[in-house]
């Protein structure tokens, strides 16, 4: 028989909204533990920063509250009361001074997300959080799989942030959806986010596999912009791809134009000076500097490229890489569902809080703002329930 635990404020999930939702309910005054399924916690967040943890982002909050597409009327308030500016000031309130790139990303001078989590988790241990590692939560009235077999809490009020469905293997199944869809709350399909596309290249691709192409303006309906992407055995990747991975899962075509610097008349005025005997390659190469992985993309794309044609190639694309392969995910818990603090309003003294909200947004540090933003906007109000 498993005896229920009392607790006054529990959240579930150790990722970045859960620990935020932990610290304002915990500098509130409330007894918090924290169950997370992993051993370790925010293992995404810290997977991400491998390649450098890109925190925030330098353009203004209008800009950046744009982004979110539909849902930026509903995070406009959270990221309002707790969004970039104040993200800054936390960040460096841990030890963590932060730098702004060229392209308008923030990142932390160690580029790691190791040092913030590790000065974060000793903030909230000496603001008395109770971290329990290894805790599952299998559903219903807060039982936990733990390694020493099966416990039940009982607390006043709890946060759930449990992430997407993204990288399950570092703790973000999505599991949870099927629980609270039991309890007559709706959840959105997830649908993978910020991911790469299959494409059917010939053999003759293969030896660029891994190469970037930089230099081309990437178009998908209305939406284009200037960026790199990643040719791979399996198709595309990469930051220009994950930028425009809404619209293209959503069905709309990429275009590139590989030189967006130059207009049609120029690049045909180019080629029509070159010897027509001269090959296709050769061609290409002499008139426009067209070498490596960008002229095995040109010819793989069009036999007959002329600047028309190359100022508006289209690039076809298969499936969406899936779920567990993509950075974050969209869809989850229906707006509807939550009041304007963001509780349950079928499971009152329940918030929700991250990547568990049906929103979504784009690479370039708009995802961890919203998921802090979320996790403080629900620890607020969830820390004011009695």
């Amino acid at each position: 028989m498993v005896h229920p635990e009392d607790c006054d404020a529990l959240v579930i999930g150790a990722g970045p909204a859960g620990l935020m939702a932990a610290e304002i309910m915990a500098s509130a005054g409330r007894q918090v533990i924290i169950c997370d399924a992993k051993p370790s916690p925010a293992r995404k967040f810290l997977m991400a920063g491998k390649s450098g943890l890109n925190l925030l982002n330098a353009a203004p909050l209008p800009d950046q509250i744009a982004t979110y597409a539909e849902a930026s009327d509903w995070l406009a308030p959270m990221l309002g009361d707790f969004g970039p500016a104040q993200i800054h000031s936390w960040a460096e309130g841990l030890g963590q001074s932060l730098f702004t790139g060229s392209s308008g990303r923030i990142f932390p001078h160690s580029m790691k997300a190791s040092p913030l989590l590790r000065a974060w988790l000793a903030r909230l241990q000496d603001m008395g959080v109770s971290l329990r590692r290894g805790w599952r939560w299998t559903g219903g009235a807060f039982h936990f799989a733990t390694p020493d077999g099966l416990r039940q809490l009982t607390p006043q009020v709890t946060v759930l942030a449990m992430g997407g469905a993204s990288w399950p293997r570092l703790g973000s199944d999505g599991g949870w959806r099927a629980t609270l869809m039991s309890r007559g709350i709706a959840c959105t399909s997830f649908q993978p986010a910020n991911m790469g596309f299959a494409v059917a290249w010939s053999d003759h691709m293969r030896p660029h596999f891994g190469q970037p192409i930089k230099g081309a303006r990437l178009s998908a309906g209305p939406h284009s912009l200037r960026a790199e992407f990643v040719l791979s055995e399996r198709g595309v990747e990469g930051g220009g791809i994950y930028a425009l991975s809404r619209p293209l899962r959503d069905g709309a075509k990429l275009t590139l134009d590989m030189f967006p610097d130059l207009d049609a008349a120029t690049l045909n005025a180019r080629l029509a000076r070159r010897p027509t005997k001269e090959s296709r390659a050769n061609r290409l190469r002499k008139a426009l500097g067209l070498t490596g992985a960008r002229l095995a993309l040109v010819n793989e794309l069009e036999r007959h490229p002329d600047g028309a044609t190359l100022k508006a190639l289209l690039l076809p694309l298969g499936q969406p890489h899936p779920i567990a392969e993509a950075i974050s995910t969209a869809g989850g818990i229906a707006r509807a569902e939550l009041d304007p603090g963001l509780m349950l309003r079928k499971w009152p003294g329940t918030f929700a809080a991250g990547e568990m909200l049906d929103w979504e947004a784009p690479t370039g540090g708009y995802l961890l703002t919203a998921c802090l933003a979320t996790g403080h906007w629900a620890g607020r109000h969830a820390a004011l329930y009695r």
